[in-house]
């Protein structure tokens, strides 16, 4: 990969963007250019941070409602709380961690994790509660209608959450569902894309209040820490993209300007988009000549990405793979599934020889300035760029 040497243009402010806006903007890889870009079933709240506390896979999952809560940027102590509580329902009922992310995210977007009366139903104000909703005859946490319960029993958390969960492990192949798909499989909800954006941060809260636990991934019948790979997905919804170690890593000494992770596979090797979002770019990149020969194997020097995709995660987060062997197999605005075949490895571009460059944004921003290291984000994910320590 070339270094980014060329002056980044000023990023599209997020705030400027409508809601519901799918942008696509022509950007040379790694040679400088930037957008930031905001769906609003994935562009989330990049406010909403774990402070203060180790996010580490413990294996160690027990949830303590009654213990010391982590804080947040955007959430206080009674809606973790909530949280925590969703969470060892789900723990009692032996729904593996998917689960309990899911169930996070559904109650973060219907209620942000608050025990809502309903002004149209009088009896819920009459029973403790987080605040007034109106939608409907909607209550709760998960704002369950009639159908779901008795007002009392919905405005229980513990009685709620279980019956989210029993309808969610009755959907068919719901641990490997987009998040808002196996979300709205259960809720039904007039925005059925609006669950998506909350899929990160959730994560976040799960792996907080239990152990890390959002790292995992089922191997020999056994939830295992950061082993998210080969299409394996973590319950944090992410996977590696390739197996094969990390070469040359991110801004070293030797390369100030590498803006991602060099990751060593054959040619051919299927690359698996990291996470569920949409497509953003896919096409060839212009070489430093201005060329898009992008069908033959590049060199040192060569300059642009050859072939490459970037993705807008949930978060607002984006992810680029760069030097494909052939045109990706994804198009521009569509909505990908972590895991997905997007393309295979190559060496087109500025490339000596074939490897996936790897990278990830932050803040919906593609250009250098938005970049950061992958290696310890895709750890956190519990889906560690093999080889990466």
């Amino acid at each position: 990969m070339s270094d980014d040497s060329r002056p980044p243009r000023r990023p599209l402010r997020l705030g400027a963007l409508a809601a519901a806006l799918t942008a696509t903007l022509a950007l040379l890889c790694c040679t400088g250019g930037a957008g930031a870009f905001f769906l609003t079933e994935l562009g989330g709240d990049s406010g909403d941070r774990m402070t203060a506390t180790s996010l580490d896979c413990t294996e160690d999952f027990r949830v303590d409602i009654r213990g010391d809560i982590p804080r947040m940027a955007q959430y206080g102590e009674i809606q973790l709380r909530n949280a925590a509580r969703i969470i060892k329902v789900g723990q009692e009922m032996k729904v593996p961690p998917r689960g309990w992310v899911i169930a996070v995210a559904t109650a973060m977007q219907e209620s942000r994790l608050r025990n809502l009366a309903n002004r149209t139903v009088a009896e819920s104000g009459r029973l403790p509660n987080e605040g007034v909703g109106a939608d409907h005859d909607s209550v709760g946490l998960f704002q369950q209608r009639a159908g779901w319960g008795s007002v009392s029993q919905r405005m229980t958390p513990e009685y709620a959450a279980r019956k989210f969960y029993e309808k969610l492990v009755d959907v068919p192949g719901w641990e490997r569902m987009p998040l808002t798909r196996a979300a709205q499989a259960v809720q039904i909800s007039a925005f059925p894309d609006a669950y998506a954006k909350h899929e990160d941060v959730a994560a976040q809260i799960v792996n907080a209040l239990a152990g890390g636990a959002a790292r995992t991934v089922l191997v020999g019948g056994k939830q295992a820490c950061d082993r998210a790979a080969s299409g394996e997905i973590a319950a944090s919804g992410w996977t590696a993209p390739v197996p094969g170690g990390v070469g040359s890593g991110f801004r070293t000494a030797e390369r100030p300007g590498h803006n991602g992770v060099d990751i060593a596979a054959p040619k051919g090797t299927l690359i698996r988009v990291a996470a569920t979002g949409r497509v953003l770019v896919s096409r060839c990149d212009p070489d430093n000549s201005g060329r898009l020969s992008c069908n033959v194997d590049g060199w040192p020097d060569k300059g642009g990405c050859g072939w490459f995709v970037d993705v807008l995660h949930s978060g607002q987060v984006i992810t680029r793979y760069c030097h494909l062997v052939s045109k990706p197999r994804v198009t521009v605005g569509q909505v990908v599934e972590a895991g997905q075949v997007i393309g295979e490895v190559g060496s087109s571009g500025n490339s000596s020889g074939p490897h996936l460059h790897f990278e990830v944004h932050e803040d919906g921003d593609r250009s250098s300035r938005g970049a950061i290291d992958p290696v310890p984000f895709m750890r956190s994910r519990g889906a560690p760029l093999n080889g990466a320590g």
